[in-house]
């Protein structure tokens, strides 16, 4: 929508400047006398005008995406130059007026006339707005370049937090899945412990049994036939 704005104004601002250009170039320097001042006034009205015009730009440069701020302040230098120029060539202008004026109508310019007075008082007064109306408009664009620099320094930043906080959860999805396999393996770990000591168990019984059976075998084959061998006592004769 910004961007749609500065165009329109962009617009504007050139139908201005060009007319303009036009008059200070073309019908200015064939005037004199009162046309002479009157186009004059005409052409600083319209340097207020797009003056009014470049502000209203730097606005919409301050809402513009960020990608197509350095283009469009580029521009609005180029406008502001012209415009600088342009009143330069109206301070010459009318400064140059009344000495013309003076010596098309066979006078002389006479600097301490009432007339010449009046005049450059008014050439003072208009001066002094133009340098205030310049030093307002540099003021403006410098703050209008810092908000700018600003902006993008912080739009700069919070791209970077974004990346970082991307990273953050990244990590901790990856601290989140090690943790879950470790507790897999914990788990593992802890049945293998199990069985281990299961497996131990039962190996200790069978080899009890085994011990059992042997020491039986060993009973059956030895002891036991020794015991059948020895003769039983005859009996005592009776008296």
């Amino acid at each position: 929508m910004s961007s749609e704005d500065f165009e329109n104004h962009e617009e504007d601002f050139r139908n201005v400047y060009d007319e303009l250009r036009r008059t200070a170039q073309s019908r200015l320097p064939n005037a004199v006398g009162e046309e002479r001042k009157r186009m004059v006034r005409e052409v600083m009205r319209g340097i207020e005008e797009c003056t009014t015009l470049v502000q209203e730009m730097e606005e919409e440069v301050k809402q513009a995406p960020p990608t197509y701020r350095p283009q469009m302040l580029s521009r609005l230098r180029n406008y502001r130059r012209d415009l600088d120029k342009l009143q330069r060539e109206m301070k010459q202008a009318s400064g140059t007026g009344m000495m013309r004026d003076e010596l098309m109508s066979g006078g002389t310019y006479d600097p301490d006339s009432d007339e010449a007075r009046m005049s450059a008082s008014h050439r003072s007064k208009m001066l002094q707005g133009l340098e205030s109306l310049n030093r307002t408009s540099a003021s403006i664009e410098r703050s209008t370049r810092i908000a700018v620099e600003s902006e993008q320094i912080g739009t700069e930043t919070i791209e970077e937090l974004g990346e970082q906080r991307e990273q953050l959860v990244r990590t901790r999805e990856r601290v989140t899945d090690m943790d879950q396999n470790l507790s897999t393996s914990k788990k593992i770990l802890n049945a293998m412990s199990r069985r281990v000591m299961t497996n131990k168990l039962i190996l200790g019984m069978i080899i009890l049994v085994e011990l059992a059976i042997l020491l039986g075998l060993i009973a059956y084959k030895w002891i036991i036939p020794k015991s059948g061998n020895n003769p039983a006592p005859s009996p005592s004769p009776h008296p």
